[in-house]
């Protein structure tokens, strides 16, 4: 009995020891908790809950709380859109309450001033999560930055555009309120991060898929200027032109044409205003579908000014470093066609007068659509978005811009079903937050090492705005005089751009899917 009740108290006295002094913050006094040598803040509220008739409106500020608000777990996900494209069931349960983030700081006193990481989740926009175990932020954070993750409102309910909604705003907008909680995130992480240690003039953003294409929005956009001081995107980017009827990487609507298709939502729920749709709960409203279109960020003229790739042209960015990569087989996640048949008979439906062009850039075989083929899915989606970003960053900017390609994966037998896959959609995300063991069953000292690197690379990025450093093999800046890019594949090197000849044909359908007779062919 004397010795448990010694053991008691020692364990009583240790977890004292552990337990860090409250952080005082907007909102009022958090208490987080100290793990792995960090200390660990979850649940913070970033905004006021989007409920009732703030629903459909941008964050408001967070309302004061008395006492000392406990920080120990994370906050529930945003009610989920359709589809679960980033695995989003791990964790806590669902809720329209949702804004909250989360804090990995391996700082000792609110002078430390430590490099900050803002990471997005991606989900296609209509799902994702900040709980999800492979985004655990204490392996970054142990490289000695502040890691952050913030919770944006997903699905409709973080991006309908309606008529109603338009007029109800001060800036004639509506649709990006998931992008609008994640500008909140950041200016909260301008206000408060250096109570936590971090520092305010050192903040990089990153993100995957659709995270990576919100981290290339917000560089975009008027909204976030001083808010970060550089950008990762893993996955992502938004460059192709809008249309009403959208593809992957044709993904933006103008606003006229999203209220259009917010008009049509509401007639699915059968309410017939605002009023009444925000009375549905959450959870009955209709998820909406492909066919009435996905969930998804809105030229409105305000968060989103205007085509990307012209705001880029015109120097109308936030001008930061950028590192900005993809997959090798990236293709092989976004549905891939079964037959060669399918495959010509999709191309030519998509792309028109540009079908043949591109069936020759991006060749089938007789029986079977192989890496070649699939690669016309990865290269419209991301690889032509993360090639012409880069491009457009070192043409008309003054910072720096950085791009890889990443290809680790398991060399397949050649009778596998798997033979001649490349890494698909989502791989790189245990390899930048170090967590390999939750998400590969057979992990070999090449994946540690590139994982290692990654880390590395990201963590150098967010400290100096360059990712060298450390040992570590030069990654030279990209540009069209020196197209060199950082292949993560056995071990680190560089090389020539993937695709490079296809991407060009490619760009070939961008450049004229931007005239009067392109615009006219997608209508």
């Amino acid at each position: 009995m004397k010795r448990a009740f010694l053991v008691a108290i020692f364990a009583g006295g240790l977890c004292v020891a552990q337990t860090p002094a409250p952080v005082k913050a907007e909102g009022g006094l958090i208490q987080g908790t100290v793990e792995e040598g960090l200390t660990v803040y979850r649940g913070i509220p970033f905004a006021a809950p989007p409920l009732g008739d703030l629903r459909w409106r941008p964050p408001q500020p967070v309302a004061k709380w008395d006492g000392v608000k406990q920080a120990a777990k994370f906050g529930p996900r945003c009610i989920q859109g359709m589809g679960n494209p980033s695995g989003a069931n791990s964790g806590p349960g669902t809720s329209e309450d949702c804004l909250y983030l989360n804090v990995w700081t391996p700082a000792k006193s609110a002078n430390d001033r430590v490099p900050v990481m803002v990471w997005i989740y991606g989900g296609g926009f209509n799902a994702g999560a900040t709980s999800e175990s492979n985004y655990s932020g204490e392996r970054l954070a142990g490289k000695g930055v502040v890691l952050v993750s913030i919770a944006y409102r997903v699905g409709r309910l973080g991006f309908l555009a309606h008529p109603e909604l338009t007029a109800e705003s001060r800036n004639h907008a509506s649709g990006n309120y998931g992008l609008l909680d994640m500008v909140a995130g950041l200016q909260w992480v301008q206000k408060n991060i250096a109570a936590f240690g971090g520092d305010p003039r050192r903040v990089t953003i990153f993100g995957e898929s659709a995270g990576g294409i919100a981290v290339s929005m917000l560089c975009a956009s008027p909204l976030t200027k001083g808010l970060f001081h550089g950008a990762i995107s893993q996955s992502g980017g938004s460059f192709g032109p809008p249309r009403p009827a959208t593809f992957p990487g044709e993904n933006l609507k103008r606003l006229a044409d999203a209220e259009r298709s917010g008009e049509a939502y509401a007639k699915s729920a059968g309410s017939s205003s605002i009023v009444d749709l925000r009375k549905i709960p959450a959870d009955k409203l209709p998820a909406g579908g492909r066919g009435g279109g996905m969930a998804w960020p809105v030229i409105d003229a305000w968060v989103i000014p205007d085509d990307q790739y012209k705001l880029y042209e015109a120097k109308r960015y936030n001008d930061t470093p950028i590192l900005v990569g993809y997959n090798s087989d990236e293709g092989a996640s976004f549905s891939p066609p079964r037959t060669p048949e399918d495959y010509i008979s999709g191309v030519k439906t998509r792309f028109g007068q540009f079908a043949d062009r591109l069936l020759k850039a991006y060749p089938t075989e007789a029986a079977t659509v192989p890496k070649t083929a699939r690669d016309l899915a990865r290269d419209f989606a991301v690889g032509w978005h993360t090639w012409i970003w880069a491009r457009l960053q070192a043409k008309t900017g003054k910072s720096k811009a950085f791009y890889y390609y990443f290809d680790q994966h398991p060399e397949y037998p050649a009778d596998s079903p798997r033979a001649g896959y490349g890494s698909p959609h989502g791989a790189d995300l245990s390899f930048v937050f170090q967590h390999l063991n939750t998400s590969h069953p057979q992990v070999t000292k090449q994946d540690e090492a590139i994982s290692e690197a990654m880390a590395t690379y990201w963590t150098n990025f967010a400290k100096l705005g360059d990712p060298n450093g450390g040992g570590l093999p030069t990654w030279p800046a990209f540009c069209d005089a020196n197209p060199l890019v950082m292949y993560f594949s056995q071990n680190p090197h560089t090389g020539s751009v993937p695709s490079a000849e296809s991407l060009e044909v490619l760009d070939a359908y961008f450049a004229w899917r931007r005239t009067a007779e392109g615009e006219t062919w997608a209508k």
